[in-house]
């Protein structure tokens, strides 16, 4: 366990992991959260920013909660937030669905064992050959 400061109040905090935030402040970004999300199920059509000014939190945090899949936009828009790869619209978490499958075949890829070289059939060579003289 590390002593640290907390990045948002400055209050020193037993850092144990995740975000360098005390709990004070974790809890009161909870609190932010269930409003952000309270105010969603009653408006689920309003923009990131329209959201952000109804409800007094940055923009950056509520993406930051849409790429953690906290929250889930309603379709996908440019202002939103974008596929880290191919950078196509998504509604949430950090990959489009065609990134996600591209991703899951090149893992699978990865760990298939590589087939096992067949033997060589030896070639049919006259010179080493046994041969048998036959003596009368």
């Amino acid at each position: 366990m590390e002593v640290t400061n907390c990045k948002n109040c400055g209050r020193l905090f037993n850092y144990v992991s995740g975000q360098r935030i005390c709990d004070a402040c974790k809890q009161k970004a909870e609190e932010k959260f269930q409003e952000v999300k309270q105010y969603l199920e009653k408006n689920p059509h309003d923009s990131i920013d329209a959201v952000a000014k109804e409800t007094d939190v940055q923009v950056k945090q509520i993406k930051a909660w849409i790429r953690e899949e906290r929250l889930i936009l309603s379709y996908p828009s440019a202002d939103g937030i974008v596929c880290e790869k191919c950078g196509k619209p998504i509604c949430s978490g950090k990959l489009c669905e065609a990134c996600k499958k591209d991703m899951a075949n090149s893992l699978a890829d990865a760990f298939r064992k590589p087939e096992e070289p067949k033997p060589e059939k030896p070639k049919k060579d006259n010179k080493n050959r046994m041969r048998f003289l036959d003596h009368k």
